[in-house]
């Protein structure tokens, strides 16, 4: 017996010529879902309810799924990212209503060889939508000399396919897997990569899962800081984005937020590039808009840091304008999660 609290909204189901909405929350066990629901959830349309639900509510249906004894194991590999939680939610609870085993790999690659491996029940993944980090833990370490360690984990846990969720390690970490096929057989398994970064730079990926909440997180932060340049009058600020070498985040950033220039790894820039933008915050000055924002990717360049920058900038604008400085760091990797519905569309298509 499944207990659950049950929230059931249906917004199908017209009375009347009108659209109407029936919600209705309370404790219930499996076997009298629907009985509760009849209760509770005043839809007229009883019957298109319980269509619904035998399609969205999965524990009413739990304990007559047909086993595959097929096993999969997720794990999270590469720099924290939000949403990695909710997208292992999602597989967990994806794979349970197919039938399948689904097992959890805490701590990346240096879990999967050291056996850090438990079984995942459906509520074991409850409540984490919203939560941000991973709360399997997540390394940057790849597999390639753990080879045997690995190989013994598969054999001993009897995993059929492995699910790793992350960014561009977890990208070199599937290649390493596929080329150890050579010499262990038991790596001879399917492997999937659901992209998982801020950076967003995974290989054959148009976008990201953390992308869009790192780029909210910097567009509304950048905003904050437009106000209070514009209540000081004659400032610039220089802000440094995440991204490693990928200039996704401090792009999207700069035009969402209106920024003066944005420095990328992509698109080279030199001193004379400096120069130029110094010259035309210098005459933005003699405006009414009397501020000035720059975004330069973590790695845009390996001499023109963000510290050379500022210095260039506040020895340059002396006496027209004066800058500071804002590296934003690791607060980039959480926030509120925009992109809850795309991450869970995504393990759907699997």
């Amino acid at each position: 017996m499944y207990v659950c609290v049950c929230v059931c909204v249906c917004l199908s189901v017209i009375e009347g010529g009108r659209w109407s909405a029936g919600v209705g929350v309370g404790w219930v066990g499996a076997a009298s879902l629907t009985h509760v629901l009849s209760h509770t959830c005043p839809l007229s349309h009883m019957s298109s309810l319980t269509h619904v639900l035998s399609h969205t509510c999965p524990l009413s249906h739990m304990s007559s799924l047909s086993q595959t004894n097929f096993s999969i194991a997720v794990l999270n590999v590469g720099a924290p990212a939000a949403g990695m939680n909710a997208a292992v939610r999602s597989a967990v609870r994806v794979g349970l209503t197919q039938g399948h085993h689904m097992l959890v790999v805490h701590d990346g690659f240096d879990g999967l060889a050291e056996g850090k491996i438990k079984e995942c029940s459906w509520a074991d993944v409850s409540g984490w939508t919203s939560l941000g980090g991973s709360q399997l833990g997540t390394k940057r370490t790849l597999p390639g000399k753990y080879y045997e360690e690995i190989s013994a984990t598969i054999t001993k846990f009897g995993i059929h396919a492995l699910l790793i969720i992350g960014g561009f390690e977890a990208f070199m970490g599937g290649l390493e897997m596929v080329e150890g096929r050579a010499k262990y057989e038991e790596l001879c398994i399917p492997l999937i990569i659901i992209p998982a970064t801020v950076s967003n730079n995974v290989p054959g990926s148009d976008f990201s899962v953390g992308a869009d909440t790192a780029l909210n997180t910097i567009t509304s932060t950048c905003d904050r800081i437009k106000q209070s340049a514009a209540g000081t009058k004659r400032r610039v600020f220089i802000i440094e984005t995440m991204g490693g070498y990928c200039g996704y985040l401090a792009t999207l950033a700069g035009l969402a937020s209106g920024a003066d220039a944005a420095y990328i790894y992509e698109d080279n820039f030199s001193i004379h590039d400096l120069k130029i933008n110094v010259e035309h915050l210098t005459e933005k000055m003699k405006t009414t808009v009397k501020r000035g924002l720059i975004l330069r990717n973590e790695k845009a360049n390996a001499h023109y840091s963000t510290d050379f920058i500022y210095n260039l900038y506040s020895e340059e604008g002396k006496g027209v304008f004066d800058c500071r400085k804002n590296v934003l760091g690791h607060m980039q990797q959480v926030g509120e999660l925009g992109d809850t519905i795309y991450k869970c569309k995504l393990l759907l298509l699997l």
